[in-house]
């Protein structure tokens, strides 16, 4: 799979599954014009709602409505009540951060037979309950550039641990899963993962897991939080604690919020991909399912806009993907240059 045209920081996107094809007639929709939804994991997210940002410029620059959701708390029911509710007013797409693989599939097959198209990012369902996934890079990549960073942080030996969001996130357990793989290579055979602990994706909690994590594991060096709320969380209680030097953070954070720690050396690197992007590709790509201008099958291709053309590829899940781009690395060379953009 392969972009024409490549955004600064480009994210990759993975797992996008195909579902039955289908052709999305306007009928009774033409009547109040398109309207795209966009579920994010919950309220009060930076990340999320950089995305959604994203994904309302993509659909506005149509000229149509965007609706943007997401529950107080990052729970499966509070997303399927929303799911419900955006079928009954027959909105053409509903794109999705989803807080659960599986329990949303029932629901969103009720979209889909309503036809509706579904188009989950950033945290994926199984592939019968969507069309196709926009995902913000390749979880393998992910998972071993995150291990690797934390090697090179603590020289090859020592202890480390992953601050993670919820136990349920697909794209959170997914990265950590690839983690595990790459720390069974030989070289990180001083390297122990003591404990994945789980934030939630809540600002307080996620202090509350960090806290704990040092207090159990007072030789810990590194933490690895795949989660732009946790890796804040971690850096905060690494500073505030005076453990700079002592204890490492790293992972993927937004340079807005983590500016503050890459300087002060709290975190010496971090990596993300532009959230703001996604959510742009996701809402191009959910209108072109929604047209029928692609079905999610192989070799399908579209124009996203400012991001340019893509072309739908097959995914390791055995449906269908599309590709944004490649993680980017933050350090205290570049921090400046970014934490004004997003």
């Amino acid at each position: 799979m392969r972009k024409v045209c490549v955004t600064v920081l480009a994210a990759v996107v993975i797992a996008a599954v195909l579902a039955p094809a289908m052709v999305f007639s306007a009928g009774a929709r033409e009547e109040v014009g398109e309207r795209h939804a966009y579920i994010f994991k919950n309220t009060g997210n930076p990340f999320g709602e950089r995305l959604m940002d994203g994904f309302a410029e993509a659909v506005e620059e149509h000229g149509h409505q965007a609706i943007l959701r997401a529950p107080d708390q990052p729970t499966a029911e509070g997303q399927i009540q929303i799911i419900e509710q955006l079928i009954a007013q027959n909105v053409d797409s509903i794109g999705i951060s989803a807080n659960d693989y599986d329990a949303l599939s029932p629901v969103l097959r009720n979209a889909m037979n309503a036809e509706i198209a579904v188009v989950p990012s950033d945290s994926n369902v199984n592939p019968e309950s969507r069309h196709v996934f926009v995902n913000q890079a390749d979880p393998e990549q992910i998972g071993r550039t995150l291990i690797q960073g934390a090697y090179d942080m603590i020289g090859g030996a020592g202890q480390i641990a992953i601050l993670s969001a919820t136990s349920t996130a697909t794209n959170q357990n997914l990265w950590i899963e690839w983690m595990q793989e790459e720390l069974k290579d030989s070289r990180y055979d001083d390297v122990e993962l003591v404990r994945i602990a789980y934030g939630d994706d809540l600002r307080d909690k996620s202090v509350a897991e960090t806290e704990a994590l040092l207090r159990s594991y007072p030789d810990l060096e590194c933490i690895i939080a795949p989660t732009t709320v946790g890796i804040a969380a971690a850096s905060l209680v690494v500073t505030d604690n005076d453990l700079i030097g002592d204890v490492h953070i790293t992972g993927l954070g937004l340079p807005s919020e983590m500016a503050e720690y890459i300087t002060n050396g709290a975190c010496p690197f971090m990596y993300l991909w532009n959230p703001i992007d996604l959510g742009y590709l996701s809402g191009y790509t959910s209108m072109a399912v929604a047209s029928g201008e692609i079905t999610g099958a192989v070799g399908d291709t579209f124009d996203a806009g400012r991001l340019g053309s893509f072309e739908v590829v097959e995914a390791m899940d055995g449906g269908t993907e599309v590709l944004l781009g490649e993680p980017f690395m933050f350090d205290a060379e570049n921090i400046d240059d970014w934490k004004e953009v997003y």
